[in-house]
């Protein structure tokens, strides 16, 4: 059994941004000119969580590298994080930046998006992602009890309107 033996959802009343970031290790040889990236990366993640990070995850792309998942109170918020002076992150980055022109060994990649439409649902599970980054778990029951549903639209995919009837 997992921590949740009910189904729950995550809840969130406002939109959010999702960053994704990773680093790719061409030549294995090169993990070495990589480790002080990925080592700073907890160091960063401490210095987000003010600036705005709802949470975040790690995962393992093989031997290649990592990728950490982020959730954002705000594409603002991360912008402005990111174009902070005297960050760890402004720092790393420039430090990566100024190497990784003499080698293309090791790369960096990012994407962003902007969520204003989710769903989610755990059970016998931690929650994961979204869930664990403060949202606010609720009963996966009700209008909730499916992907539509908890995601505002009919059984048919046909959005609600703020007053529960199903829009044209």
């Amino acid at each position: 059994m997992g921590e949740n033996d009910d189904r729950v959802s995550a809840a969130r009343d406002e939109g959010f941004g999702v960053f994704l970031v990773g680093m790719r290790i061409d030549r294995l040889r090169a993990v070495r000119g990589g480790l002080p990236v990925a080592a700073a990366a907890p160091r960063m993640v401490r210095e987000q969580a003010p600036a705005g990070l709802l949470g975040s995850r790690y995962l393992r792309d093989g031997w290649q590298g990592p990728t950490i998942v982020q959730y954002w109170a705000s594409f603002e918020a991360l912008e402005r994080y990111v174009a902070a002076p005297g960050t760890e992150h402004r720092r790393r980055w420039q430090r990566f930046d100024a190497r990784a022109a003499e080698s293309d060994a090791i790369g960096i990649w990012h994407e962003t998006s902007l969520v204003e439409s989710y769903e989610t649902v755990y059970r016998h599970v931690p929650p994961h992602g979204l869930g664990a980054a403060g949202s606010e778990l609720v009963p996966a029951d009700a209008e909730r009890e499916t992907a539509a549903g908890r995601l505002g639209r009919d059984p048919d995919g046909a959005p609600f309107t703020p007053d529960g009837e199903v829009s044209g």
